[in-house]
């Protein structure tokens, strides 16, 4: 569990916010099908913001009325420090890119961010129905299930993983995302590149993979998985080691054992 300031969510909130994006994966699952849509660059853009428009319509009212005194973090792309203050971060199709081509890994998630630490957070596998949820010093869970973080202390036994965090990133970072597998594969057991973060990080909370990260501060794909790492026991930081948050320009996520031989190999690319 995180040993960050405990989050008071009261006796509704966390129940409220699961229902609401219980209700927005149902829109997003029944939008799905199991083939692609969209051949061109405007036909796959088109479904990704219809899939947006569809899911925010079901989800936005009743989170803003879950917590009145909140704001609503307008783009899901955005990354960078939030102003004072609670803030809902959402991504109401996380893995957009993977639904309209017809594969399962993506999901519905909303976070609930106070001062730019998350605090509460969601995240629904509508295909699944499995429901992943954390509340700052209050643990994390698969449905009913705490989750725990792998116990691996040897790299060369970890499953990793990384990822790109949006379309259009610059040369740079694409450099640098390739840099990073290559010191990975020499350090690690296995590296899986993937999208979206979300997916990859529950599976880090779960103990399933052994470490996540990303060069990129965009705030909607690390939030959730962000608290559900930690109040899992996981270490999450950013690539100098100090505390994640969303004004970090990049992002580890391990399990504890692992975190500091992580950062060693990453740190010099960073």
């Amino acid at each position: 569990m995180s040993t960050a300031m405990p989050f008071d969510a009261g006796t509704t909130l966390l129940s409220d916010v699961t229902a609401a994006v219980k209700a927005a994966g149902t829109t997003l699952r029944d939008r799905y099908t199991p083939h692609a849509r969209g051949v061109s660059l405007d036909e796959v853009v088109a479904e990704i913001h219809a899939n947006d428009d569809a899911v925010l319509d079901v989800l936005r009212e009743p989170l803003m009325r879950a917590r009145r005194e909140s704001q609503w973090a307008e783009d899901e792309l955005a990354g960078g420090a939030l102003p004072p203050g609670e803030w809902w971060v959402v991504d109401p199709a996380e893995g957009n890119i993977n639904h309209v081509h017809g594969m399962d890994d993506w999901a519905v998630t909303a976070t609930l961010v106070s001062d730019n630490r998350p605090v509460l957070t969601v995240v629904h596998l509508p295909l699944t129905g499995d429901t992943y949820t954390a509340v700052a010093g209050g643990g994390a869970r698969l449905n009913d299930r705490p989750l725990k973080v792998s116990a691996k202390t040897d790299l060369g036994a970890a499953l990793i993983g990384t990822g790109q965090a949006k379309p259009g990133e610059d040369e740079r970072t694409f450099r640098r995302i390739g840099d990073s597998v290559t010191a990975m594969l020499v350090n690690g057991l296995v590296v899986r590149v993937s999208v979206p973060a979300t997916m990859q990080l529950i599976h880090v909370a779960a103990g399933r993979m052994d470490a996540f990260w990303q060069f990129s501060d965009v705030r909607s794909g690390l939030v959730a998985g962000a608290l559900l790492v930690s109040e899992a026991g996981g270490t999450v930081t950013d690539l100098a080691g100090e505390p994640w948050n969303t004004a970090s320009r990049d992002f580890l996520a391990a399990a504890p054992g692992l975190h500091a031989a992580a950062l060693k190999v990453l740190a010099p690319i960073a």
